[in-house]
């Protein structure tokens, strides 16, 4: 018996050479598996709620690899993640490509998956109109920051009724920090009638405690805010692990 490159195995047996596949292929594709197993019609016949993350993410890839079904391309993804869904929403579409048989749409198509699903939870939050604390501002914003990898700086704008008018993101930067212009700011709430604002960025880091430079600008907010005879209510930082609220904290 002699071993070859090709992934063979020659068997000599009375004479006859017997070859022996030692590398049979890893996988078998979605659509050799019986119609009960495949994702696509799970879905369809039980619900995709009966579907694991993997088999959810499977449906978006579509395909696979040579080496691998598109489920074992999913897994491979999630572990990538460490099995956790916030975490994949942090994941760019050039770490996703580094997984041999994940391209370029397939990066894309998971990343714009994610998006959805941030969109849709902060949707549904948008119905509330009326912001009347911290928790209520932190609970809109949340979907939108928390598992962003860059700090974000959004304003809130709300009438007199603290009803929102609309809210906008103002800038986004680093990792650590993001350059706030208070005259953007100023400009779209007179555009808008808005008399109060809020104001909400997150930090990717997950410390809740706010920087000088959070307190400085936030001061600075509210001060220019006095000329126009708009109240700044809060400050608000998200992270995954909750918010802080400078007004609750008696910062300002």
């Amino acid at each position: 018996m002699n071993n070859s490159a090709d992934g063979f195995v020659y068997l000599v047996k009375r004479n006859k050479v017997m070859f022996v596949n030692v590398n049979p292929v890893p996988h078998q594709a979605i659509h050799k598996w019986p119609e009960n197993e495949k994702p696509r019609e799970k879905l369809v016949n039980i619900g995709a709620t009966a579907l694991s993350d993997a088999e959810l993410l499977a449906i978006l890839l579509h395909t696979g690899h040579k080496s691998k079904s598109a489920l074992e391309l999913a897994k491979e993804i999630l572990r990538l993640a460490n099995n956790n869904l916030s975490e994949l929403g942090k994941i760019n579409v050039k770490q996703l490509q580094k997984l041999r048989g994940m391209g370029y749409a397939k990066a894309v198509t998971v990343m714009a998956a994610m998006e959805l699903a941030r969109r849709r939870q902060a949707g549904s939050i948008d119905k509330k109109t009326v912001i009347n604390n911290g928790s209520d501002a932190a609970l809109f914003f949340k979907p939108m920051l928390a598992d962003q990898y860059h700090e974000t700086f959004y304003v809130m704008f709300l009438s007199n009724a603290n009803k929102v008018l609309h809210y906008r993101c103002i800038s986004s930067g680093g990792m650590t920090s993001t350059i706030v212009d208070p005259k953007i700011i100023f400009r779209e709430a007179l555009e808008a009638h808005a008399t109060k604002l809020l104001l909400c960025h997150n930090h990717p880091s997950g410390s809740l405690r706010p920087s000088q430079a959070d307190i400085r600008i936030t001061h600075k907010i509210k001060d220019l805010g006095q000329l126009f005879d708009i109240d700044v209510l809060d400050h608000i930082i998200v992270s995954e692990t909750g918010y802080y609220s400078l007004v609750e904290e008696g910062i300002i």
